[in-house]
């Protein structure tokens, strides 16, 4: 008996895609992954008679740069993989707008999609409600990577909502980032260790963004938390819809560059300063994180304490942990671990490749 083989295309070949496309052409598995096309930015390579394109997990990279022709618009990427012989995932390792508002076709042409891009997720709600219009003949849809990386959220949420249980509240550490940013300000001796001090680290070690203001004004946690409260069943409009506490001092939002950002920002060292010290007081720390409240029918982001005996409060380096507490885990069920980086991100959305595979 033969095995069953699918075709796949790649979008995005940064470090999650150059990550995710190494693992996939290393994998052993009873199906067949034929990928026919890998496109980034400048280029592309695509198979015209939709067999396997030849590459290594070794030499991709050279080949797919040897050989690559222009750029691919994505509606002659839709166009390709419609007339695909074989059933077929597009992996989208971008986190490119454009793409995501193009989910729908695919998937109404019963192309399938596995992707870390959040855009398509927790932009607005009429996207949402189009990817997830349920049809026998759609595509499959599965972005476990677009909250915490690879770690298992979204499925277990999801499960849990289908078996007919409801959540109570969801909160969670969700940015790599500010975890570790929040963990050191929190625990730092001598006490005049100022916050932008923490910030200018986690930028050297290539914690945040290249400019971290992408990860201080709080939007990349807001699209988790749109995203996880939209499963749980609450009708968010948009990331911008609920309140979002911005770590950006309101006269720097202004400042054109980042680097006169990180030169003005021990300014305001202050504000941060007295947050830590009234937490002290109380024996809290401080930590970034994001809620889904039904009993306060509330959604938000913004700092909070902890007292040092919760789960949040131990948490070390840049892991995300989160809480899910429902009617049948009145003990909230926490999960914790890597919630960034290129290999966990590109493994997670390996595993959603698999389970698409398995299922078509």
């Amino acid at each position: 008996m033969s095995s069953k083989a699918v075709n796949v295309a790649v979008i995005g070949t940064g470090v999650v895609g150059s990550s995710f496309l190494k693992q996939l052409l290393s994998i052993k598995s009873q199906i067949t992954y034929n990928v026919i096309l890998v496109a980034k930015y400048s280029n592309a390579l695509v198979s015209k008679d939709y067999s396997p394109l030849k590459l290594d997990a070794s030499s991709w990279e050279e080949t797919v740069n040897a050989e690559a022709g222009n750029p691919i618009s994505v509606p002659e990427i839709f166009e390709f993989l419609q007339k695909s012989p074989l059933p077929t995932i597009l992996v989208d390792n971008t986190s490119n707008e454009e793409i995501a508002n193009f989910y729908p076709k695919f998937i109404e042409s019963g192309i399938s999609i596995a992707t870390p891009n959040k855009k398509a997720f927790s932009s607005n709600l009429e996207l949402w409600n189009n990817i997830f219009s349920a049809k026998p003949s759609n595509g499959l849809v599965y972005h476990e990577a677009t909250v915490g990386a690879g770690l298992p959220i979204i499925g277990p949420l999801r499960d849990m909502i289908q078996t007919g249980d409801k959540v109570v509240k969801i909160e969670g550490i969700f940015s790599g980032t500010l975890s570790y940013i929040f963990n050191e300000f929190s625990t730092s001796t001598p006490n005049d260790v100022g916050f932008s001090s923490v910030v200018k680290v986690a930028k050297e070690l290539g914690y945040t963004e290249p400019d971290p203001r992408d990860d201080l004004n709080g939007l990349d946690v807001a699209r988790k938390v749109t995203i996880l409260a939209r499963i749980a069943g609450f009708k968010v409009e948009s990331p911008t819809s609920f309140p979002v506490q911005s770590l950006i001092p309101s006269a720097l939002e202004s400042v054109k560059s980042s680097d006169e950002f990180l030169q003005k920002l021990p300014d305001y060292d202050h504000e941060l300063k007295q947050l830590k010290e009234e937490a002290a007081k109380e024996n809290k720390v401080l930590r970034f994180v994001g809620k889904v409240d039904f009993p306060s029918n509330v959604v938000s982001v913004g700092i909070e304490k902890y007292d040092y005996s919760h789960p949040f409060a131990s948490l070390k380096g840049s892991d995300n942990v989160i809480s899910i507490q429902t009617e049948r885990y009145t003990n909230p069920l926490v999960v914790q671990g890597a919630g960034a980086g290129a290999d966990v991100t590109a493994a997670g959305v390996l595993a959603d490749v698999i389970k698409i595979a398995e299922r078509l």
